[in-house]
């Protein structure tokens, strides 16, 4: 039987990208969709996808009265936590997309999803890459004792750092907290200049045109320098094959669970 996922932001850049693979699989099936802009047309008649009948409501409270297995939010931060909150009290497990939840958002929405016994992925990003990024930076942070992680993406991105940074930064927490020469607070002339502190790390981000996501982790001991750095492209093609991946497999876990390689063999 295909798994039956209702996804916020079905028109938007990446999830039209994700409505459409979905629409070329054996095992998933679209049967809502948010959209407050075509609220009240279906998803294929927007996007040209015939095969996508699943119809667009204004809002997740709304599309959720669809029955569905997983709730896929990839909407806008500002409504996100709540979206997330109205599917998990229906008791469908959840795909978070969206960037810009912080730490207590999350372990807000861990505790709801473990009262109501259902799953939820938070991945910041969907790129394996990324993935293989935040493995590689946590094995180099447990031999590489210094540390700091630079964030870039389009000048318009409202949100600082970015769900990618903030990732990341939660991953390197869980190994250790950098050791830093001089403290941000003993920083001479403009300690925001450093960057913010975050989980221990400093973090700096960047916005301007000409990126669309990046992230940097660099590393530094004594004559020597390590640098993982991912760039993603103008398409979000590079997403699909990771949340695909997501929704199969968030119905396995119980509570929250943070990045896509929770559920990867990597």
């Amino acid at each position: 039987m295909a798994v039956r996922v209702c996804l916020a932001g079905a028109t938007g850049w990446a999830g039209s990208a994700l409505a459409r693979a979905i629409a070329r699989t054996d095992d998933l099936e679209l049967v809502a969709g948010v959209s407050r802009r075509h609220a009240g047309r279906s998803v294929g008649d927007v996007l040209g996808v015939p095969r996508l009948t699943a119809p667009l409501s204004p809002s997740a409270n709304e599309a959720l009265a669809t029955a569905c297995d997983v709730f896929v939010e990839y909407t806008a931060l500002g409504v996100a936590k709540a979206n997330v909150a109205a599917a998990i009290r229906r008791g469908v497990h959840v795909v978070i997309g969206t960037s810009g939840l912080l730490d207590r958002d999350l372990d807000e929405i861990d505790a709801l999803a473990r009262q109501h016994r259902t799953g939820v992925l938070a991945v910041g990003n969907f790129s394996l890459a990324v993935a293989v990024l935040q493995k590689c930076a946590e094995m180099a942070a447990r031999r590489l004792p210094h540390w700091e992680v630079i964030d870039y993406a389009v000048a318009g991105k409202p949100d600082a750092p970015s769900g990618t940074a903030r990732e990341l930064a939660h991953r390197l927490s869980r190994v250790g907290t950098p050791e830093l020469a001089v403290s941000v607070a003993d920083t001479q002339g403009q300690p925001e200049s450093r960057g913010a502190t975050l989980n221990g790390t400093q973090v700096h981000s960047v916005r301007l045109p000409g990126y669309v996501i990046s992230v940097e982790v660099l590393f530094g001991v004594l004559d020597e320098r390590v640098t993982f750095r991912y760039d993603a492209g103008s398409s979000p093609d590079a997403y699909v094959d990771g949340a695909l991946l997501a929704i199969r497999r968030v119905g396995t876990v119980t509570g929250l669970r943070r990045g896509l390689d929770s559920v990867m063999d990597i």
